[in-house]
């Protein structure tokens, strides 16, 4: 096996117009991997619609820069959670449309991993994305809750495997605002979520070879890593209370993924401090199992001359 001679880079970022397009948020995704020079491409659907596939109604904003509203959860309350079900299945079967036809454009150089939110997560959008209900539900109710979730968690595992099956190379599975310790405490976290957690991960297909856990947000639960299967680890390094990338490494014990701040440096720049942020996570991981990346979806509003400058930054 070959040592690569550079971390490869990467980044993601919404385009609130285009995404409620299979087409239109597959050309856009290929536009900027193209343009950017991406080496590996983390697909970036629709935040809300895997929660719209479960009933939730949301609409466009109608701005660049604003991300969809939502018209009406599908969980406005406790026993709404008894009939929780996969009620739209177009919602998935678009994300599956349009990653095939960025995977195809972009040929086998370039491998695209498909996201997917945990299903916690998609559960904290179904009532509207509030942390603190769906926790307190699930923590007082989990014989109501916890069925919903199991379901969600199968949808999401078929979903994971028709994605490979299009050419993905793994997934990118989000823990988006439930992976932090002041959210859920870790040992109530592996009691009540975990498991649903890896059944989606432990149902991935052999060919999933590029599968990455995202755990999002501060003050992380990242003992969870060790337990969760993926390829590599993709937190936020600037975020409070979170490990460097060379502890978070040794944890983990894979590759980790980050090193950039996403709402700052590739926000504001310049294009020499996002250069120093990458030689500061080469030199901490001595450039090994890492790849170049934002801790988390950069901002619409971030500029083309700050995303190019994450690949001069290795490439120097």
């Amino acid at each position: 096996m070959k040592v690569a001679d550079r971390p490869p880079v990467g980044a993601w970022g919404h385009a609130y117009r285009q995404e409620w397009s299979p087409t239109d948020l597959a050309a856009i995704t290929v536009e900027r991997a193209r343009k950017f020079g991406w080496d590996f491409v983390k697909f970036q659907p629709r935040a809300t619609f895997f929660a719209e596939a479960f009933g939730s109604v949301y609409e466009p904003s109608g701005h660049a820069l604003r991300a969809p509203i939502l018209v009406t959860p599908a969980v406005p309350d406790l026993e709404a959670w008894r009939s929780a079900k996969l009620v739209n299945p177009k919602a998935f079967d678009d994300q599956v449309e349009s990653i095939a036809i960025v995977v195809r454009e972009l040929g086998p150089d370039v491998p695209v991993i498909q996201t997917v939110f945990s299903p916690i997560t998609v559960g904290g959008y179904l009532v509207g994305k509030s942390q603190s209900r769906i926790v307190r539900e699930l923590r007082k109710y989990p014989e109501v809750v916890g069925p919903a979730l199991e379901r969600i968690a199968n949808a999401l595992a078929h979903f994971s495997r028709r994605s490979v099956e299009v050419g993905a190379a793994g997934i990118f599975y989000a823990i988006s605002g439930y992976a932090g310790r002041k959210v859920i405490p870790e040992n109530v976290y592996r009691d009540l979520v975990l498991p649903y957690d890896l059944a989606v991960l432990n149902a991935l297909p052999k060919e999933a070879w590029f599968n990455v856990l995202h755990l999002c947000g501060s003050n992380l639960n990242f003992d969870l890593a060790r337990d969760l299967p993926a390829q590599a680890v993709s937190w936020s390094i600037h975020n409070q209370g979170n490990p460097s990338l060379a502890r978070g490494r040794e944890i983990a014990g894979r590759a980790v993924m980050g090193g950039l701040s996403q709402r700052a440096t590739l926000v504001y720049g310049p294009a020499s401090k996002i250069s120093a942020e990458a030689r500061a996570a080469i030199d901490d991981t001595g450039g090994r199992g890492l790849l170049i990346a934002p801790g988390c979806s950069v901002p619409p509003r971030v500029r083309s001359i700050n995303l190019e400058a994450i690949a001069s930054a290795v490439a120097a």
